[in-house]
C-alpha cells in the first residue's frame, strides 16, 4: 500500500506531492513554485510577498457567502535531519515515506509531516469542489523552522480573515490556544590552534542513538541530549588526566534536542585503558538514566588519525566547563496550566567554525516574557564567565490564551458532535507562528490544531495514519459551523 491509498485519499494525494518536492528552511524556492502551479491548475487567486509567503483564496461555496472568511496556515519549510548512514540530499531529493503498522515515518530522514500535512489540508480543501465551507483564504510561510522568517515580515493587509487555523499541532484531540515565546542565545568562543603532539595517541569518541525531537514539545520527556553527555563525560576526564580536544561537534537545530555528537582528542598511551574503563562505567551510568526514553544510546571511542590541530588546553577547559555548566531541559512547570512546561532551555549545537572559534547554539522558551528572558540571561552568563562573546536574537513573542475565543467554542462543539468526547483544551511549550499574526492582526480569533505526530525534528520523525481521518473530519465540520460575518 501506498500513501495515496490511505484516506482521506485527497488529503494523502496533496501530502504525497508535498513530499516529492524539496523543501528546506530558506530555500523554499521549490514548493513555492509547485503552489503557483497548483493555483494556476485549479484557477485560484494567488499572491506572493516579499519574503515568499503565498496566501491563495476561493470563495464561499453557495450558501456559505455570508459567513466569516477563514485563513487557515501552515508553513511551507521543514526540518532537514537524517541519521549518519543515511544518503540523501535535501535540497534536490523527495522524502522516500514507508508506512509501519499505523504509523507513517521516512526512510532514514525527518518525514516533513511537520507541516506538510498541514499543506496537504489546505490544498485539499482548495482542490476538492464537494465541501462546504465560507471563504477561505490558505496562506503558506516560509522558514518557520529556522527563524519564523514568513510570520514575521507578514505585512498588514496581506490576509483579510478574521478567525485563523493554524494547522501546525501535533496532537489529534487536542486543540490549542496559546503558546510560548522563544529566544536564541550564541556563545563563540575563540582559541588558540596547536601544532598537536606526535607522542599521543588519538581517539574519536561518539554519542549516538539517541531519539533527538523537538526542543519545546518533547522538552519535558526527559530526552538526551548528546551534548550534555559528550560534556559531562570530558568534564569528567579532565578532572583526572591532561588530552587533548582537537575538534568536537554536536547537534545542528536550534530547536532539536541533539541526538549525535562526537570528539577528537589526544591521550598519553599510558592512559588510554585507563580512559576506556572510565568511558565504559560513565556509558552504563548513561544507559542505566535514559532505558526508559533513550533505550538506543550508544557511546564509544575508537581509534583516529593524528589531526594537525588541537585547541589550546585553557580554551578547551573553559570550553568544557562551560558546557557542563549550562543548564538544559525543563526549568520551570506552569502555574495557570496544569502539566504545562513554563521555561525550558536547549543546549543544541557546538560547531567548529573557522580555524579558531567554536560556536554554542542554544535556544530557550518561556509562557512568561520575563521568565524567556532571564532564563537567556542564565545560560549567557554561563558562556560569559568562561569567556565566550554572547549574542542574543530578537526571538519571538508568545500567544496569550484566550478562553473566550468564539472560534473555540465552536470547535469544541463541533468535536463533540462528532466524536461524542471532549477536546482537550490546551496550551502548547512550543513557539508557533500565531503569536507573530497578532502583532500585525490583532482582531485574529485563533486556535491550533492537528493530527498525532511523534519525535519531530528527528529521523523517527512519524505520523499517526488513522489521526488524519478524524482531524480533516473535524476541520471539515469545522468550516460548516463557523460564524456569519459580524
Amino acid at each position: 500500500m501506498s500513501i495515496t491509498d490511505l484516506k482521506p485519499e485527497i488529503v494523502w494525494k496533496f501530502f504525497h506531492e508535498v513530499t516529492q518536492v524539496p523543501r528546506p528552511s530558506k530555500k523554499e524556492g521549490k514548493i513555492i513554485a509547485y503552489l503557483e502551479d497548483f493555483a494556476r491548475r485549479y484557477n485560484l487567486a494567488i499572491k506572493k510577498d516579499a519574503v515568499g509567503n503565498i496566501l491563495i483564496s476561493k470563495p464561499a461555496t453557495p450558501g456559505y457567502e455570508d459567513r466569516a472568511t477563514v485563513i487557515l496556515q501552515s508553513h511551507m519549510d521543514m526540518v532537514c535531519e537524517k541519521n549518519n548512514d543515511t544518503v540523501h540530499d535535501f535540497d534536490t531529493e523527495p522524502i522516500e515515506t514507508v508506512i509501519n503498522g499505523e504509523w507513517l515515518c521516512a526512510k532514514g530522514t525527518t518525514l516533513g509531516a511537520d507541516n506538510g500535512i498541514g499543506m496537504a489540508a489546505e490544498l485539499a480543501l482548495l482542490a476538492a469542489d464537494d465541501i462546504e465551507h465560507g471563504p477561505i483564504e490558505c496562506l503558506f510561510t516560509v522558514d518557520e523552522e529556522t527563524g519564523l522568517t514568513g510570520a514575521k515580515a507578514l505585512e498588514k493587509g496581506f490576509m483579510s480573515g478574521e478567525i485563523l487555523l493554524n494547522l501546525d499541532s501535533e496532537d489529534e484531540g487536542e486543540i490549542f490556544m496559546g503558546c510560548v515565546g522563544g529566544k536564541g542565545t550564541i556563545a563563540e568562543f575563540t582559541y588558540e590552534p596547536c601544532d598537536t603532539d606526535p607522542a599521543l595517541v588519538y581517539f574519536r569518541m561518539d554519542v549516538k542513538g539517541l531519539n533527538g525531537g523537538h526542543s519545546g514539545g518533547e522538552i519535558h520527556k526527559g530526552l538526551g541530549n548528546a551534548n550534555k553527555i559528550l560534556a559531562r563525560f570530558l568534564y569528567l576526564l579532565k578532572r583526572d588526566y591532561r588530552f587533548a580536544l582537537c575538534s568536537i561537534d554536536g547537534g545542528n537545530l536550534h530547536n532539536a534536542i541533539a541526538r549525535e555528537a562526537h570528539c577528537v582528542i589526544g591521550l598519553s598511551a599510558g592512559d588510554k585503558e585507563k580512559v576506556r574503563v572510565l568511558l565504559n562505567v560513565f556509558a552504563a551510568d548513561i544507559e542505566n538514566e535514559l532505558k526508559r526514553v533513550d533505550p538506543n544510546v550508544t557511546i564509544s571511542m575508537e581509534s583516529a588519525d593524528r589531526p594537525a590541530k588541537c585547541m589550546d588546553t585553557v580554551s578547551a577547559i573553559k570550553l568544557i566547563d562551560a558546557l557542563q555548566a549550562c543548564p538544559h531541559g525543563v526549568i520551570g512547570m506552569s502555574h495557570d496550566i496544569e502539566g504545562l512546561v513554563e521555561t525550558s532551555t536547549n543546549l543544541a549545537s557546538v560547531k567548529m567554525k573557522d580555524e579558531n572559534k567554536v560556536v554554542v547554539g542554544t535556544s530557550q522558551r518561556s509562557s512568561i516574557e520575563s521568565r524567556k528572558e532571564e532564563i537567556a540571561n542564565q545560560v549567557g552568563a554561563v558562556f560569559e564567565l568562561a569567556g565566550a562573546e554572547v549574542a542574543y536574537g530578537d526571538g519571538y513573542p508568545g500567544w496569550a490564551p484566550n478562553p473566550d475565543s468564539k472560534i473555540l467554542k465552536v470547535a469544541q462543539e463541533t468535536y463533540h458532535k462528532l466524536f461524542n468526547k471532549d477536546a482537550k483544551i490546551m496550551a502548547i511549550h512550543a513557539g508557533l507562528e500565531c503569536g507573530l499574526f497578532l502583532e500585525k492582526y490583532p482582531y485574529l480569533d485563533m486556535i491550533s490544531f492537528g493530527p498525532t505526530m511523534r519525535d519531530v525534528h528527528s529521523p523517527n520523525e512519524r505520523l499517526l495514519i488513522p489521526t488524519v481521518d478524524l482531524w480533516w473530519e473535524h476541520l471539515l465540520e469545522l468550516l460548516k459551523n463557523i460564524p456569519v460575518k459580524a
